[in-house]
């Protein structure tokens, strides 16, 4: 029991990662429609930073730095680079986030080198007692903040007169427009919100393990969790991510004891065979919004 609950725990945690992640993919995709290839290199950016801030503030405060230095950098790029693209086929764009994924990696490898930089997070591998198992306290610090950030973000689209003016333009951007909103400072904001959520999950996977050039792989898991969720439903992007952290888990856990024919790494991807099954119920996921077409 306690290794199932240490398992369970370490799933929420990872998977809180992927959530904050699947949450700027999804955001950018409601008011855009395209879905941002750039979300790995800011989380790796946002790591990188805290690393370089958290000698000289505390932990929490060049967390908050580091998500509005790179919430200002998305802004900026979807300013300066994708703003002209308005019009262009969605394809091309994606492209182009791609493009600006590299080049913002690379930018950050060189300040990370070849050694592997400490983000300085005050408890680092350090266990706790839960519910009577030994759990890492970094992951339960992911999931109370990823609870936090969640009903803060649904809060704010809920209730606030920018939240409902990014909702009017996911549903319909001509209507919206026609109604006095701004949508190229909804397309801005989007960008912002994503970026800064990317900062704080890269700071999550660096805890404990530090950052290195290769960060910005664990950023490819939220897309089977958007994927799992819907493009659409932000609800679904921190179901999906939850869901994949805990797949990954548990199959890490007990894998080799069920089922070892599947052989030893099966849980890096496990979390794309579980997407293709829903896929094969559900084909615009567990929350998507089915599209229908008139003729």
């Amino acid at each position: 029991m306690d290794e199932f609950l240490q398992s369970l725990i370490r799933g929420l945690g990872t998977g809180s990662i992927y959530s904050l992640l699947a949450l700027g993919f999804v955001i950018i995709y409601k008011s855009t429609q395209v879905i941002s290839f750039a979300q790995p290199a800011f989380m790796l950016a946002g790591a990188v930073l805290v690393s370089y801030l958290s000698p000289v503030v505390s932990f929490v405060g060049a967390v908050l730095v580091a998500a509005v230095v790179i919430a200002v950098l998305a802004l900026g790029v979807e300013r300066t680079v994708l703003r002209p693209m308005v019009g262009k086929p969605v394809f091309v764009v994606a492209i182009i986030t791609i493009g600006v994924d590299v080049v913002v990696r690379v930018v950050t490898n060189a300040f990370i080198g070849l050694d592997v930089r400490q983000v300085g997070d005050p408890w680092g591998l350090d266990t706790v007692s839960f519910l009577g198992a030994e759990v890492q306290q970094r992951y339960l610090v992911m999931i109370a903040t990823t609870a936090v950030v969640t009903a803060l973000l649904f809060l704010f689209f809920r209730y606030s007169r920018i939240g409902l003016a990014m909702r009017a333009v996911a549903y319909d951007q001509e209507v919206a427009l026609a109604q006095g909103i701004s949508v190229g400072s909804v397309f801005a904001l989007s960008w912002a919100l994503a970026g800064g959520l990317a900062a704080l999950a890269g700071v999550f996977v660096a805890t404990g393990a530090g950052v290195d050039q290769q960060l910005w792989i664990v950023a490819l898991k939220a897309l089977p969790a958007i994927i799992l969720g819907g493009l659409e439903s932000l609800g679904g992007a921190v179901v999906g991510g939850l869901a994949v952290g805990i797949v990954e888990s548990l199959f890490g856990t007990y894998q080799n004891d069920f089922a070892p024919w599947l052989g030893p790494n099966f849980a890096l991807v496990a979390p794309y065979a579980l997407m293709l099954l829903v896929l094969l119920v559900r084909p615009y996921g567990l929350f998507g919004k089915r599209e229908v077409e008139r003729l």
